[in-house]
């Protein structure tokens, strides 16, 4: 039985900015070393730099985990902090949901195309797609590019999908707990039997990775840890989250599932121990996770165009193209700083809709 606990607001947490902040610039650090060809030519330049390039190529990726397990966590702490099931229609908070994500990523859709554009006027490289037609913008668009197997048109949108599925996908589940309302809150014990299907049969299967169903069980880690801390036994609903998890590794070990489990645990007993003041020290942190989704939106576009510019500047010197490299980082960076400011914020307030707030099933 999920009751009100006495635990400060996780979404205060300045642990919660640091994730978001260390994952986003490990997407974006993962990108320039898997896509190139700047670090393909400054590998040249050093045995370590070498070596980093080729961690952050293959290891990087796993900061996604990091995403999911804190997306699900917030996710339940907006829609439903304790649990309960949800006593209206899914369709407007869905919705809600999409108009939130849909305006910035139009826009870096679009800057996106012309950055492509641009940079196939200066090199050939595999990390350019083919030129864009209207279908394939309109799939990405409504988020279904994947769902029917469009080429993408910038690095990582595909997470952007999932999330969306993610999110969505947890709604309809609380509200099909509305209409199981003969059983005693049953919203998370729905939650659980998807999560153990994603984690022991769907996560298994490469086929279903266009869907969230692949993915919940790292999304579903996150929700349960924020569900753990509102309970009246927290510890005991965290040391099962670990089971659950640890269980799942154990039968097939896969490094996102891990990092996604250490994070969901760490931001639970984050919650239940940590002070949410955030001091200045914390500042930088707090604007760096902020801005995540910009950096994750604009990063690419910004790379690719640098990539193509130091490839016509110097196409075979590794110093220079390591110079390009860090150039290219810090120019994302500055880049999502904008669009944060000038494009998502400003589309949130325009494109912002009556929010409707959440109604759960009262249960005696």
């Amino acid at each position: 039985m999920f009751r009100a606990y006495s635990v400060p607001d996780g979404s205060r947490i300045p642990l919660i900015d640091a994730v978001k902040a260390l994952a986003a610039q490990l997407i974006v650090l993962h990108h320039l070393a898997w896509y190139g060809p700047m670090s393909d030519v400054a590998a040249a330049a050093s045995p370590l730099f070498g070596t980093w390039q080729s961690w952050l190529a293959d290891y990087g990726r796993y900061a996604v985990a990091a995403f999911f397990a804190v997306g699900g966590y917030l996710a339940a702490q907006a829609l439903s902090p304790r649990g309960l099931p949800l006593d209206q229609s899914p369709f407007s908070m869905i919705l809600q949901r999409y108009l939130r994500l849909a305006g910035p990523y139009a826009v870096a859709l679009l800057l996106a195309i012309v950055s492509a554009a641009l940079a196939r006027q200066w090199m050939t490289h595999d990390s350019i797609g083919s030129p864009p037609d209207l279908w394939q913008f309109f799939a990405h668009l409504l988020l279904l590019h994947d769902l029917l197997d469009f080429e993408a048109l910038s690095a990582g949108v595909w997470y952007i999908a999932i999330d969306f599925q993610l999110y969505a996908l947890l709604v309809v589940l609380l509200w099909v707990a509305r209409r199981l309302a003969s059983a005693d809150f049953p919203g998370p014990l729905l939650v659980l039997i998807v999560a153990l299907a994603s984690l022991f049969f769907f996560n298994q299967r490469d086929a279903w990775d266009a869907t969230a169903l692949y993915f919940f069980g790292a999304y579903a880690l996150g929700v349960g840890s924020s569900w753990a801390v509102r309970s009246a036994r927290p510890y005991r609903l965290l040391s099962l989250l670990a089971l659950i998890g640890v269980t799942a590794l154990w039968f097939d070990f896969r490094p996102r599932i891990a990092v996604a489990l250490v994070v969901a645990l760490t931001l639970g007993l984050a919650h239940l121990h940590l002070r949410t003041s955030v001091h200045n020290r914390g500042k930088v942190l707090a604007s760096l996770g902020r801005m995540s989704y910009a950096l994750f939106l604009v990063h690419f576009p910004v790379c690719l165009l640098i990539s193509a510019a130091f490839h016509q500047l110097a196409p075979l010197d590794p110093y220079l193209n390591a110079l390009g490299v860090l150039v290219a980082w810090v120019a994302s960076n500055l880049a999502a700083l904008l669009f944060y400011h000038q494009v998502e914020r400003r589309l949130s307030a325009l494109w912002r809709v009556s929010r409707p707030k959440p109604q759960y099933l009262r249960v005696s």
